[in-house]
């Protein structure tokens, strides 16, 4: 048990294990996607260019291309990671990813809006955090039964996210005909052209959010036991449900806000995860390390590879996270959950 004030984190050494393991992982496709390709900062030129000695287009590409890129995507897949983690631990749902339902197209859709339509009016972070906030209140509505029942959630959020779509084609169709890089963040997801007010946006968030999520760690862990013990435990079930939903809201839509609707990576991070760790509980830390590794390989493969050149990094994740929904459907079907 790690005690951080009166905050108490339980902790497990095959999970501090991967935890090192993920970080080694993540600090070499970190070192990838900076020394790589044409552009790329040689390897032994990258400790002298992060000092500040580094020649003028060393300290470019540093500094305005391959940096602020990385390091949003670092700050996207940890958020998008501990999202997921805690929507499917307090909803006892394995499908129940904030993409899958619809929380990120909401978020995509008020993005949108926000900076296509009232540009300057309203920020794009809250415009991202209000539309997330809508499609879940929608989704939650439409189920009948809250966030319990996994099969009308997915078919719930199937829908919301279809007219959530919908809504973010009309408005970039209408209002950014001529602004194709802008386009590919709200529809598909994307990395590219990212600045360092994106990455301040994205980590100011995480920093805000982390003593909550950490807080919540143990009830969400007594809480996937069941209302009923969760409230003999002192746990709260409702409360700590509602507090981690709000959390994952508020993750999701700052996501989106810096990269767009970028698919399945919350659905998938916390899965993979869960099988590293083999310990009961969403798992946070994992989530968001695995959520970060996850993208920062596949934007290394957005823009190295032939197959995903010149791709949104939406599409390539959202190739890979579909397959593995498919699976899920099915595993669940047959266990006689949908």
């Amino acid at each position: 048990m790690l005690r951080l004030g009166p905050v108490a984190l339980p902790v497990h050494p095959r999970s501090l294990l991967w935890a090192a393991v993920l970080l080694l992982f993540l600090a070499a496709a970190a070192a990838a996607t900076l020394s790589t390709g044409d552009l790329g900062v040689p390897l032994t030129r990258l400790p002298a260019v992060v000092a500040g000695a580094g020649e003028a287009t060393e300290t470019f590409v540093l500094e305005r291309l391959r940096g602020p890129r990385l390091t949003v995507a670092v700050g996207t897949g940890a958020a998008l990671g501990l999202a997921g983690a805690l929507f499917q631990s307090v909803t006892r749902n394995p499908l129940g990813s904030p993409d899958v339902i619809g929380l990120g197209a909401g978020a995509g859709a008020g993005a949108a809006f926000a900076a296509l339509v009232l540009p300057g009016v309203v920020p794009v972070p809250l415009g991202a955090l209000a539309g997330a906030a809508l499609a879940m209140v929608v989704v939650a509505t439409a189920t009948g039964t809250g966030l319990r029942h996994p099969g009308r959630l997915i078919v719930a959020g199937i829908g919301v996210a279809a007219m959530a779509q919908a809504f973010t084609h009309f408005v970039v169709s209408v209002m950014a005909r001529d602004q194709a890089s802008i386009l590919s963040a709200y529809v598909n997801g994307s990395l590219g052209a990212r600045s360092w007010e994106h990455a301040l946006t994205i980590w100011a968030v995480l920093i805000l959010v982390l003593p909550l999520v950490a807080a919540l760690a143990g009830p969400v862990t007594v809480n996937e036991m069941g209302d009923e013990l969760a409230d003999a435990l002192g746990a709260r079930a409702a409360p700590t449900r509602t507090a981690a939903v709000a959390v994952s809201v508020v993750l999701s839509a700052a996501a989106v806000s810096v990269a767009g609707p970028i698919a399945f990576v919350s659905l998938t991070a916390p899965q993979i995860a869960r099988r590293l760790s083999t310990a009961p509980g969403p798992n946070l830390a994992l989530s968001a390390l695995v959520g970060a590794l996850l993208l920062v390989a596949a934007d290394l493969v957005v823009q190295q590879s032939p197959v995903g050149d010149g791709l949104p990094v939406g599409i390539f994740t959202m190739a890979f996270g579909g397959v593995y929904l498919g699976y899920l459907l099915v595993r669940e079907w047959r266990r006689g959950v949908l």
